[in-house]
């Protein structure tokens, strides 16, 4: 498993074709118009004013779509938001009326659990508010890392040290830093992170607490807290005020978020909107068919 295996996490770039082999064939690449006659613009009820808005993590479709075409995609179905894509790519998004709701930022493996890695992710994360904040972006990525024989209070007594020293310019340049927790029971590339450190939403959620800064939240991703915790309605509405932004899969196996899988969707939907949420929902499962029909298919599941 790579530092951040994510496509362009930090300063890897690493590519996420590998994951998917040869499922791009040639005839799920285009943009159909049965596809958008099914749904024109699926999104667009969980745009309005008040609500929260759609993205898409860009690595999950990286195999099929290029960004420009990924941006026009996004487009047709209303989603406003294209994250985890690299400064490099922020142009782009802007052209096509987009912005990045979670940029990029240092690895998984190597987090601030560990003293030693901590000049490295608070240079990267500097580098990222900096390009967030001049794009009008509102969020960056980061992470406990793994375990490495690291007692977890231990672990966490680094976390809040080290991101203490980093989230002060997060406030300066009003971006806010989001804290990943991952499942680390599913020993599959990408689908889960064994040795990762912050693997229960209680001991990242007890970070941002000892944090204390409104520009620290939790990446709630739905599939992982279902695999480590369950119980994530519940959990949503006890930690709302800590949540910055959700990431939305099939579990097991992070597919679609369809019938095929165990999470309610829409009772999760509806308890996120419930809570008052207006930031973003991305959708980060691996397509098993038409990628198009899928994310279309997703974002109107997870509209409310």
């Amino acid at each position: 498993m790579s530092d951040r295996t994510r496509v362009g996490m930090g300063n890897g770039r690493v590519t996420r074709r590998a994951l998917v082999g040869g499922a791009a064939a040639a005839g799920m690449l285009g943009l159909t118009g049965g596809a958008w006659a099914q749904e024109e613009r699926p999104a667009e009820k969980a745009g309005r004013k008040g609500q929260y808005k759609h993205s898409i993590c860009y690595w999950c479709f990286q195999p099929y779509w290029n960004l420009a075409r990924a941006c026009e995609v996004a487009k047709k179905l209303g989603i406003k938001s294209i994250e985890l894509v690299d400064p490099p790519d922020y142009p782009l998004l802007k052209e096509h009326g987009l912005v990045c709701a979670l940029s990029n930022s240092h690895g998984f493996e190597k987090g601030f659990n560990n003293l030693k890695y901590h000049e490295r992710c608070i240079k990267i994360i500097r580098e990222q508010v900096d390009a967030c904040a001049e794009f009008g972006f509102p969020n960056v990525i980061t992470f406990t890392g793994f375990r490495e024989d690291i007692p977890d209070d231990v672990g966490l007594k680094n976390c809040v040290t080290g991101l203490k020293k980093v989230v002060g310019y997060a406030e300066k340049k009003k971006v806010t830093l989001i804290l990943e927790m991952l499942n680390s029971r599913v020993d599959a590339e990408m689908k889960g992170h064994p040795g990762y450190q912050g693997d229960h939403v209680d001991y990242c959620i007890e970070i941002i607490k000892q944090v204390g800064s409104p520009r620290l939240k939790l990446l709630f991703d739905v599939y992982h807290v279902q695999i480590m915790d369950g119980d994530v309605i519940t959990r949503i509405r006890q930690y709302h005020e800590y949540i910055g932004h959700y990431h939305v899969a099939g579990n097991p196996g992070r597919n679609e978020p369809d019938e095929n899988q165990e999470i309610n969707y829409p009772a999760v939907m509806r308890a996120i909107a419930e809570t008052g949420y207006t930031g973003y929902v991305a959708q980060e499962f691996v397509p098993t068919r038409d990628p198009l029909k899928s994310l279309t298919e997703a974002v109107k599941l997870c509209t409310v």
